[in-house]
């Protein structure tokens, strides 16, 4: 018999949730500043012509992948505060837009942080920047050092 598949915790499902909307924030203060500099440089355009073509090129700067992955400001700063306290030999759940997975924390150097996920080989593991991923503690209280 084999064992049953335990689901996620609440906390996690609910933090998969907000990765979706962090995202959706990122492209929203990119709208809003691309509005401001068009609207601030541009007396020829009204602010509604400038809200529409902020909204253009916010929409083709989506289609450009270098775009996406560099252009993080919110979800950077909470992958960044979330994942502050992680230290090697720390359990961590990596969380992405439609799933989350149980990792170890083998190395933290500044916002790169090595993990090794359940899921491949012993001798494989990823380097990740805290500021593209949601890396959260799964344990919240730690044993003091000694």
């Amino acid at each position: 018999m084999t064992t049953p598949i335990k689901p996620l915790p609440e906390e996690i499902d609910r933090w998969i949730v907000w990765a979706r909307c962090f995202r959706a924030l990122d492209a929203l203060v990119a709208w809003l500043g691309l509005w401001g500099v068009l609207v601030s440089l541009s007396g020829a355009i009204t602010a509604g012509q400038a809200a529409v073509l902020s909204f253009v090129l916010v929409s083709l700067g989506l289609l450009a992948r270098s775009i996406r992955l560099h252009w993080r400001p919110v979800s950077a700063c909470v992958g960044l505060t979330v994942s502050r306290d992680l230290r090697p030999g720390d359990r961590a759940w990596y969380v992405r837009s439609h799933r989350a997975d149980l990792v170890l924390v083998t190395a933290c150097h500044g916002v790169r942080v090595v993990i090794a996920p359940s899921d491949v080989d012993a001798d494989e593991v990823l380097s990740v920047r805290r500021t593209r991923v949601l890396l959260l503690p799964a344990d919240r209280a730690r044993a003091p050092v000694e």
